[in-house]
């Protein structure tokens, strides 16, 4: 099945990517597709659907902007309908835990029909390096709506390996697996030992709510990024996620990545160096 090509459906995420890089390197053909590839796929276009699919046998799945927002579900299950009719053999979901929305996006998967796989992880490492968090690493000081809740964040190079796994094993279809990093912090703490390891101050400031969503349609913020932001600050992290999951282990056979590991492997890309990032600019 190696000349049978594999689809990525979000190419430039911060799993879509790995996935596909690790499976490239294994000798598999893939797919890796977004609104800018040829063929395109866009979520809010489904005619793009299905000749982003066909000739395919298995999905790596995620979706945009997260499965937490009300039209997930539908959008999930006219997904898995197509996909069915393409003739797709195996999908592998990436969930978020705790989100009500995503679970009613895997069950429309669950009971598609199709061999599955539903990778459902806590927040990512990698937020803090590659995504909206990064400026503040920069800066010195992270601002965010967030008190003392524990979260056990993951490194997406785990979710990614994981993900391979449930690709290409079929030992693990059929299943679900809860991905959490092997220790549960809390921001404030995730900062300490980012500015630790950097040798620099970096602080964390924790601020109301409607104040950081208030900054954000200031700054022209799109009111469904909005939406989703304060559903993530205030209802997915309000301690329901803060337990440590076996999923790596369970999939891998080996321990998740510590977050201590991260900041080292994050330190030697230059990301989190503003000095380099001036020049490189």
């Amino acid at each position: 099945m190696k000349n049978s090509p594999i689809l990525i459906i979000g190419k430039n995420g911060k799993t879509g990517n790995r996935v596909n890089q690790r499976l490239q390197a294994l000798g598999y053909v893939t797919r890796p597709v977004s609104r800018s590839t040829t063929p395109s796929f866009d979520w809010e276009n489904s005619d793009t659907w299905e000749s982003a699919i066909k000739g395919t046998h298995s999905a790596y799945v995620t979706y945009q902007p997260d499965l937490a927002v009300p039209s997930a579900e539908a959008t999930i299950k006219k997904f898995v309908r197509v996909a069915a009719e393409a003739g797709l053999k195996h999908i592998v979901l990436l969930s978020g835990r705790g989100e009500e929305g995503a679970q009613r996006a895997e069950q429309a998967l669950i009971t598609s029909g199709i061999s599955w796989n539903i990778v459902r992880c806590s927040w990512f490492n990698q937020n803090f390096s590659e995504s909206f968090m990064v400026e503040g690493i920069l800066a010195g000081e992270l601002v965010l709506p967030a008190s003392d809740t524990l979260e056990p964040f993951v490194d997406a190079d785990d979710i990614a390996d994981v993900a391979v796994a449930t690709l290409i094993d079929p030992h693990h279809r059929n299943k679900l697996y809860e991905l959490t990093g092997p220790r549960a912090l809390t921001f404030t703490q995730c900062v300490e030992e980012i500015s630790e390891a950097l040798g620099r101050p970096v602080k964390y400031t924790g601020i109301p709510v409607d104040d950081y969503i208030n900054t954000l349609n200031e700054q022209g913020v799109p009111e469904d990024y909005q939406w989703l932001l304060r559903e993530l600050f205030t209802v997915v992290f309000d301690g329901r996620n803060c337990n440590v999951m076996p999923g790596i282990e369970e999939a891998l056979g080996r321990p998740a990545t510590d977050f201590k590991t991260y900041i080292q492997k994050t330190i030697g890309t230059g990301v989190w160096n503003a000095e380099k990032q001036k020049q490189s600019a």
